[in-house]
């Protein structure tokens, strides 16, 4: 059964990149609803650096920098990490913590319909080379969201909140429109039109203006077959 209201930390050092995106539109909406609580947590609030700086050189060398340890462990700890008998091992915590990482997992509709049964997500942004390799002590899965690297995890978690929170109840107001979307199904979408009925002498399909939904209903998953089979293929392997 998929949550009713969730919350979600985000971990980060530019707490400002999230002003616009989850303030606006079906975010925004949710926010205001109560179905969705979004909180942001700056890291260099628990950094111990007058300069409030958490990064630092890596131990035997290379280029770039590394995400500090301590100020991590904090931030991550003020959002409900609870440690066994304070050992240095795999936590039990409120959160669900995540860390976005081109090594992780590569984000699909399966793993984003497997979040929305928490109640509590909390997402850590990286920055620079990376995260001090102890902190994935308190981590409890990667993920990515392609084969490529971006400047930090900022963007990637807006992508994982984003398709996370469009699932949970309430948040879209039609919500059998989300049984249709691509890949909900292992399907890409079937193609849809609007008025006019007739543009540049392109006419939307017969089907769609006889008013008959059960004709209607075939020939959508027809063509969400077919566009899968000519897009997507992999989408419909069963090995």
């Amino acid at each position: 059964m998929v949550t009713s209201f969730m919350k979600i930390d985000i971990i980060t050092i530019f707490p400002k990149m999230f002003k616009g995106p989850f303030t606006e539109s079906l975010l925004g909406r949710a926010s205001k609803k109560g179905i969705l609580k979004i909180n942001i947590v700056d890291i260099r609030f628990f950094s111990k650096d007058k300069h409030k700086k958490v990064d630092d050189k890596p131990f035997g060398g290379g280029g770039g920098m590394i995400m500090k340890s301590e100020p991590l462990y904090d931030a991550i700890k003020s959002v409900g990490l609870k440690e066994k008998n304070n050992s240095y091992k795999k936590f039990h915590a409120k959160a669900y913590i995540i860390y976005m990482s081109p090594q992780g997992k590569t984000l699909n509709n399966k793993i984003v319909k497997r979040l929305t049964r928490f109640k509590h997500l909390a997402i850590v942004c990286g920055h620079y080379e990376g995260i001090d390799e102890r902190i994935m002590n308190y981590i409890d899965e990667e993920i990515s969201v392609g084969d490529y690297v971006l400047t930090g995890g900022e963007i990637p978690a807006m992508v994982l909140v984003d398709s996370v929170a469009r699932m949970l109840p309430g948040v879209i107001k039609e919500e059998d429109s989300i049984k249709n979307d691509s890949f909900y199904n292992n399907l890409l979408d079937y193609p849809h039109y609007t008025r006019p009925a007739v543009f540049r002498g392109h006419k939307v399909p017969e089907i769609l203006l006889s008013g008959d939904h059960k004709k209607i209903s075939e020939w959508r998953k027809k063509e969400a077959y077919k566009r899968t089979m000519e897009r997507r293929p992999d989408l419909l392997r069963t090995d």
